[in-house]
């Protein structure tokens, strides 16, 4: 099969994670018989440095003509340390969302056995989990209308939810479950927000159409408590936007490292794939940062286009590499440790 893959490596260590993930894609490639096309572009502060602005023209029409995108980190703490700043980085992902139409965020929560007793969870607890969070990604407060007043000393965020982003979302939730465990649960503050009830009653209108799913509702703080204490009671939890984007990061903590998680970010046209973590500014340039997040991406990329055996072999090789130790520095806790193009070294080796 040829594949044309955009590649969006970003801030941070952004480029050096994604450089791995390249590694074992090309190396999949030449065991599998396929052929990977990379067509390189500029987001982020990257782009902002070069271009002037976090999401170009460019960059969008390199994604729009690709089968997928694989992305790094977006984030540089000279932004992060400016509130004054009108041009951020962050405003580049917001963007390449909404122009991709990449409505749903695909979260998988899962545990890795030579890791078990790495993560802060108690095993009997965590042993086991397989959830996915499916994060609504272009509605919600993080493009409400926005804005301050009273002579700058009010601010106001707004979330904003139409029935039929909603609806797209609970249905792409809906098919996940009935290919799993064909449990649901709806996640919302629905005692409070207005636009959480919109959540309910909307998911609930659409239980006829799946009726061997299971189908609770929670409200969020509810489930963050949860998470903690019970991971495994969960399979599919779908979620608005913000509670998504909090509710993932606490669920990165199950497997031990937010280095380990990875993502998509899905649509009606390109998929985007993605590591949870971000830019790691502290770490850029070291050779140090964790990649397999980004690798376990490029594993979801393929069983995306329906190249499955491929997905099986990037997952079995990574576990291969937690069992024998073949880790960066976040997992070795006072052990050998190995630089980030050493792992990817070795991915690609024993594919």
């Amino acid at each position: 099969m040829k594949l044309n893959i955009a590649l969006l490596a970003g801030d941070g260590i952004g480029p050096e994670v994604v450089d791995q993930a390249v590694k074992v894609c090309d190396a999949i490639a030449k065991k599998y018989n396929h052929e990977i096309s990379w067509k390189p572009a500029l987001t982020g502060a990257a782009a902002i440095d070069a271009v002037g602005e976090p999401y170009p023209d460019e960059t969008h029409e390199i994604c729009a003509s690709s089968d997928a995108v694989l992305f790094g980190a977006i984030g540089h703490p000279r932004f992060d340390n400016d509130p004054s700043a009108k041009v951020r980085p962050e405003q580049g992902l917001l963007k390449m969302r909404q122009k991709l139409g990449l409505f749903a965020n695909v979260r998988p929560t899962f545990t890795f056995p030579s890791l078990i007793d790495k993560s802060p969870l108690k095993r009997d607890r965590i042993e086991g989990t397989d959830l996915i969070i499916l994060r609504e990604l272009t509605g919600g407060v993080y493009f409400g209308e926005r804005g301050r007043k009273d002579d700058n000393n009010t601010a106001f965020d707004t979330m904003t939810y139409q029935r039929f982003e909603i609806e797209r979302l609970a249905k792409k939730g809906f098919e996940m479950a009935m290919k799993r465990s064909k449990k649901l649960c709806c996640v919302d503050k629905a005692n409070v927000l207005e636009s959480s009830r919109l959540w309910r009653e909307t998911v609930q209108s659409m239980e006829k159409d799946f009726p061997e799913v299971e189908v609770s509702y929670e409200f969020v703080d509810a489930t963050a408590m949860r998470l903690i204490q019970w991971p495994k009671g969960y399979d599919v939890i779908i979620t608005a936007n913000l509670f998504g984007d909090i509710l993932t990061d606490e669920a990165s903590v199950i497997s031990g490292s937010m280095g380990l998680m990875p993502s998509s970010s899905v649509g009606s046209k390109v998929s985007l794939y993605e590591p949870i973590h971000g830019s790691y500014p502290q770490a850029a340039g070291k050779d140090i940062a964790n990649p397999l997040a980004t690798v376990l991406s490029a594993a979801m990329l393929f069983e995306d286009l329906d190249l499955t055996k491929e997905a099986e072999e990037i997952r079995r090789v990574v576990n291969k590499s937690l069992a024998e130790g073949m880790v960066t520095e976040d997992l070795a806790e006072g052990g050998t440790s190995y630089k980030t193009s050493e792992v990817g070294n070795w991915l690609a080796k024993n594919i």
